[in-house]
Order: C-alpha cells, then structure tokens, then sequence
C-alpha cells in the first residue's frame, strides 16, 4: 500500500509539472505575440477629404440666366420659322384669290364667245348670201329681209362685246390676220392688206376668228 501511494504522488507531481510548464510556455508565447504588436506601426490610410465645391449664388444665377437665354432663342427661332410659313399661306392664298378672280372675270368677261364662235357660220352664210345679184322684185324683198336679220346679228354681237376687224387698208397684223394670199397692188402700201375673203371678229380684246386676208406685196 505504501508503495502504490508512493507511485501516485509522483505521478501527481509530474502532471503539475507538465501543467506548470505549459503554463510557461503560453505566457512566454502570449507576451512574444504581444511584444510583435505592440512593435509594428500603425498603418492608418488616410482618404482625403474633398469637399463639394459650392456654387456661389452669383454663378447660380448666371446659369439660370444663361439658360433662359437659350430658351428665349430657341423660342424667337420657332416663332420667324411660323411667321415665314404663315407669310407663305397668306401669300398663296393671295394669289389664288387673285387667280380665282381673275378667272371669274374672265368667264364673265368672255361669257358669249362660245355663242358667237357657234353662230359665225351662219353668219358668214348670211353675207355671201347678201352678195347674190337678184333681178326679181321677190328677190330684193327677200334679200332686204336677211340683211335685216344679217343687222340684228350683229347689233347682238356689238352689245355683248363682239365686234369685226377692220383689214383693208390696215397693216398685216398676224394677231388679226390671217394671211392666204399675197398680192402686187400699187395702190397700197406693202405689207397691207389689200382685200378680205373672210371677216374676222374680236371680244372685247380676244381674238375669236383672224380676218382671212390678202396682202400686198
């Protein structure tokens, strides 16, 4: 028994040994780590600092100044390109009235053309046959009745506007004439017109038929 306790004691003894020497060896440790630490620099980064520039209240209001500027001159900009569209609108509604207006007098003016360009053949029938040489009394009755009628026509012709063109003894004028023959006569001029073969007429200031003429050399 006495030995058995005698072995445990040095058992206990070399457990608090090893104890005590772990012991150590951790302080040792702890105060090399410790030491290690305290030794180093702090590296501490440093972030500058910048702060936001502020605008002062001067260069606020040149900003808005100056934006107002742009609009104003994007605004005058917009405004001369609508004035110009509407000038040309105006303008072209101007011109079509004037046109319009122009027409409607025209078609007022020259209303009896398409009746008088109709009835100048009958016309022309009427004085070829007032150039018949009649000998009977009946004859010269019924002659002085289409002459009449031949008087009326154009009487209506006159008060419409429609009138005949004077050639013989005028100058050829192409606007009126219409030349078919040529002519030697020393008792007109040259470049005359020297005899008619059909009458022109005229309305107003158009030309509805050219006298068919003959001129002089």
């Amino acid at each position: 028994m006495a030995d058995e306790k005698k072995e445990k004691q040095m058992e206990n003894g070399m457990e608090e040994e090893k104890i005590e020497k772990a012991k150590e060896n951790l302080e040792s440790a702890v105060d090399q780590e410790g030491n290690t630490f305290l030794s180093q620099e702090p590296t501490t980064e440093v972030i500058e600092d910048h702060p936001m520039e502020e605008k002062s209240e001067d260069q606020q209001n040149d900003e808005k100044i100056s934006l107002l500027e742009e609009q104003i001159e994007k605004l005058k900009k917009e405004l001369n390109e609508k004035e110009d569209r509407l000038l040309r609108v105006q303008a072209d509604f101007d011109n079509y009235r004037k046109r319009m207006k122009n027409e409607i007098a025209n078609l007022e003016k020259y209303r009896s053309q398409a009746l008088a360009t109709d009835l100048l053949t009958s016309v022309d029938n009427f004085e070829r046959a007032l150039n018949t040489e009649v000998n009977t009394e009946e004859g010269k009755s019924l002659l002085e009745g289409m002459e009449m009628i031949y008087r009326g026509i154009l009487e209506t012709f006159k008060n419409h506007g429609i009138e005949q063109i004077d050639s013989v003894g005028k100058p050829f004028d192409p606007h009126y004439h219409h030349a078919v023959m040529q002519g030697n006569d020393e008792n007109y001029e040259k470049n005359v017109v020297i005899e008619e073969f059909q009458k022109g007429y005229i309305l107003k200031d158009r030309v509805i038929r050219p006298a068919m003429v003959k001129v002089n050399e």
